[in-house]
């Protein structure tokens, strides 16, 4: 798969292509079903297969501070290694910023999907808006494309038991904790991938080494501590994950990940795991100093082991 931020790198090697676009967050089965559908018509049409990703979602460019966005499901880095698991040829980086957001509807056609992709065939959902104040739509596009000689389609929609499978409604079902369903709507288990960062060293000095990670994201989906599976590798181990603030530990407010692997003294630094989510244990609390934090460390580690034991439930 070719990643790319600038049109005239796409030009230069390929005249024309299916697209698709969005934000992704999440590569959920609504959206494979739109990435089934263009790598159909891309077949169809002999035509490489392509993705405008829009990368930072605009909620997050127009929010004022990280509470004013939606929470990510994914980072750019975990939607661009999912695309390519679905055998997508090209992703164009579409960056959000503010020269982007003053982009007439009528530019945004003619800059980016004719001049600079040579769209053939379009596929989108009938409730796309884009351009300047989401002056754009669907009636826009065909209107616009029966003039350059383009095709648009509408995506496809994905619903289960009625409900439209969609970002927001899995947001939702992991702030319910409810990771079975959210298994089921994104045909994955719910993880954060991430490298393992140097900590304080407070979890060794509590006897519960960490491997800590950035979640990457504005705000995050999810909030407490859990019975976790990390994967190294080919290898999943047990831990017990604590992802928030620390508010017993600090009052910064920037989100972290601390992952303690159970029976597990292996050196990560430097190298990028896969917590996997599989029950949550109880919220974040703000405990009266660190035995007593420890103490609870201790209680937490206990009930993953029973739950792994019984197979979680």
């Amino acid at each position: 798969m070719i990643i790319f931020e600038e049109t005239s790198r796409f030009s230069q090697s390929q005249q024309s292509c299916v697209a698709t676009i969005g934000k992704f967050d999440g590569v959920h089965l609504g959206h494979q079903l739109i990435l089934d559908q263009l790598k159909q018509k891309a077949e169809q049409l002999n035509l490489p297969s392509l993705v405008i990703l829009i990368e930072p979602h605009p909620e997050e460019f127009f929010a004022k501070s990280d509470d004013d966005c939606p929470a990510r499901l994914t980072t750019l880095e975990e939607k661009l290694e999912l695309l390519e698991s679905f055998g997508i040829d090209f992703v164009f980086h579409l960056n959000f910023n503010q020269a982007m957001s003053e982009l007439s509807a009528e530019e945004y056609i003619e800059d980016i999907l004719i001049e600079g992709l040579g769209v053939a065939s379009f596929i989108v959902g009938n409730d796309f808006r884009f351009g300047h104040r989401r002056a754009g739509n669907f009636t826009l596009l065909q209107e616009k494309s029966a003039e350059a000689g383009f095709e648009v389609i509408e995506t496809s929609a994905y619903e289960r038991n009625g409900q439209r499978i969609s970002s927001t409604f899995i947001r939702e079902q992991l702030a319910n904790d409810d990771f079975g369903l959210v298994e089921q709507l994104l045909g994955r288990p719910f993880s954060m991938k991430g490298e393992v960062e140097h900590g304080q060293q407070l979890g060794t000095d509590l006897g519960f080494p960490t491997c800590n990670l950035n979640p990457g994201r504005r705000k995050i989906p999810l909030n407490g501590v859990f019975a976790c599976e990390v994967r190294l590798g080919d290898r999943y181990r047990q831990a017990a994950v604590n992802i928030g603030y620390r508010p017993t530990i600090t009052e910064e407010g920037n989100a972290l990940l601390e992952a303690h692997i159970l029976d597990f003294d292996e050196d990560l630094y430097g190298k990028t795991i896969e917590v996997i989510f599989r029950k949550k244990l109880r919220e974040e609390l703000k405990f009266d100093g660190l035995e007593a934090l420890k103490q609870q460390m201790s209680v937490d580690v206990e009930q993953v082991r029973e739950l792994f034991n019984k197979r979680i439930s």
